[in-house]
């Protein structure tokens, strides 16, 4: 436990991408099995050992500490483990912790009313740091600044592979990867993973910058409306059927529908979308994120947003590989293989006719009326090559909406932010003049703004909720978001999409800022 404990200290104090990537590997070096495999799920999130819950946590430290002192220091540190751990009594008798891979063995055999007090005695023979790691391991939210694909690399880099070819892997393996680290120490074959639905590095897009049209021929180039929902890969072996976001989250359990509507073997690369039902046509991204992270969906929920996948490419038809056939052929089997589906829950979406940049152009300003986020542009001889190459994709998005709102709440940060309030509630005006909150927003502004926005609420706070703050009525941020919708589940009756602080209006008096019903009004 000492060693991963140090890896993330070490982790959170690094900075470059490449220090990260050294520290990994040196662990992955030293550690023995099966604890480099947890520590590997551990900062990829693939961690299915996690059995204790904040609640648990919080009852240890009202059992052991002040609970008025560790209240206000919860609040001002603001992360649950890294305040229980500096302030955990240290044990007079502490027997020391055991390894990640004895810890995960012990609790998956322990019964639920003995987990506290095993918890409680690993706390004991730890120190600050090592009691902090453990915490983080147990409940999950490393923030130690390494994503999934920056842990993968570094194993690829120690292991001497690509990184998709563990992208390719991953899927059709479990924690503690043993068969992973036994190819990738040369102790046996490459892991077969063939049979199973196992997802494939997606292949993504760039923006489109200013100028880049002049460099392109349209003859080179289809085009697609970029549709408003979540991109999604199908994948299905045998009877076995996955459904992938673009990050590899199988979120299947959510939509079962899509799942009941595989009929095939092979690979789909589409935008995940629910259909209104009176229209016939997707409906608005707000209604496909009701269904967004719900492990059980009602019938009621089926019926009225049923899910399907506006499918673009084809990655495996059957058993074979064709993501390195071009794009044009690829579009060629999947109009004859989607012929054959059910098109309520695979359609296809189609390309557009256009002549020149211009042309498209003028079709692009049409897409906010259209409820479409854009337009992507593919070249029509490119193989599906994973990540974001320069060139062969780009994505076309219509431009942003803003509106000027009132700072109304504010609450710190976590990790690197947890002594900054960085989190915002900001409001627009009601026909009576009270502020209605309309959305939040924790990013957009530089380190230099958050420092300012940061002084300002404190020299503002007027009313304090826990960890929220609640300031004056004098600050203005002009907001940007992608779209507005209806939502019974706000207030204030609408929901922002992708809400970021844009600008801060230090010049810009608060009665001026928008209204509830420009707001609305805006709603497609």
């Amino acid at each position: 436990m000492k060693h991963f404990a140090a890896l993330l200290d070490a982790l959170v104090y690094m900075p470059s991408r490449n220090g990260k990537l050294r520290l990994i590997r040196r662990y992955l070096e030293t550690a023995p099995d099966p604890d480099r495999g947890w520590a590997l799920a551990a900062l990829t999130g693939d961690g299915n050992f996690r059995r204790i819950k904040p609640g648990m946590v919080r009852e240890l430290a009202a059992d052991r500490l002040d609970p008025v002192l560790f209240g206000w220091s919860y609040d001002f540190v603001g992360d649950l483990a890294e305040t229980l751990a500096l302030m955990w009594p240290e044990g007079a008798d502490a027997v020391p912790a055991p390894s990640l891979g004895e810890m995960v063995e012990r609790l998956g055999t322990a019964k639920k009313g003995d987990l506290a007090d095993l918890l409680a005695g690993w706390l004991d023979g730890l120190d600050s740091t090592g009691r902090w790691a453990l915490l983080k391991f147990l409940m999950g939210g490393l923030r130690v600044g390494v994503s999934a694909r920056l842990a993968k690399t570094a194993l690829a880099q120690w292991g001497g592979v690509e990184p998709d070819e563990i992208e390719e892997l991953w899927h059709g393996l479990e924690p503690p990867y043993a068969d992973l680290f036994a190819w990738l120490d040369g102790r046996a074959e490459k892991p077969d993973v063939s049979s199973r639905p196992v997802f494939h590095p997606v292949m993504l897009a760039n923006p489109l910058g200013d100028g880049d049209l002049a460099n392109l021929d349209p003859a080179d180039y289809q085009a697609e409306w970029k549709w408003d929902g979540i991109r999604v890969q199908v994948v299905a072996r045998g009877g076995d059927v996955r459904l992938y976001t673009r990050t590899g989250e199988d979120i299947g359990a959510g939509f079962p529908d899509i799942l009941a509507g595989v009929d095939f073997d092979g690979a789909i690369d589409g935008e995940l979308l629910v259909r209104d039902t009176a229209a016939g046509e997707p409906a608005s991204f707000n209604a496909l994120q009701q269904r967004l992270n719900r492990k059980n969906v009602s019938r009621a929920m089926l019926r009225d947003a049923p899910a399907f996948i506006r499918v673009y490419d084809m990655l495996f038809e059957g058993m074979e590989d064709i993501r390195r056939l071009p794009l044009a052929e690829r579009r060629a089997r999947l109009e004859r293989w989607i012929a054959a589906r059910d098109r309520n829950r695979f359609d296809f979406s189609d390309t557009i006719t256009f002549e020149s940049w211009e042309e498209l152009a003028d079709l692009r300003r049409t897409t906010r009326e259209n409820g479409i986020e854009g337009l992507m542009l593919k070249r029509r001889d490119t193989a599906y090559l994973p990540g974001r190459p320069r060139g062969p994709w780009f994505k076309w998005k219509r431009d942003p909406l803003t509106a000027d709102a009132v700072l109304m709440y504010a609450v710190r940060g976590h990790g690197k932010r947890s002594g900054l309030y960085s989190d915002f509630t900001f409001g627009v005006w009601r026909e009576d003049g009270e502020l209605t909150p309309v959305g939040k927003a924790y990013f957009g502004f530089t380190d230099e703004e958050l420092g300012q926005l940061d002084r300002w609420i404190r020299a503002h706070t007027t009313n304090r909720f826990g960890p929220v703050r609640e300031v004056e009525r004098g600050l203005v941020l002009e907001v940007a978001f992608d779209s507005l919708h209806e939502s019974k589940r706000h207030k204030s009756g609408i929901a922002m999409r992708f809400p970021r602080i844009s600008r801060i209006r230090w010049d810009k008096p608060v009665e001026e800022a928008d209204s509830l019903a420009t707001l609305s009004s805006l709603i497609v």
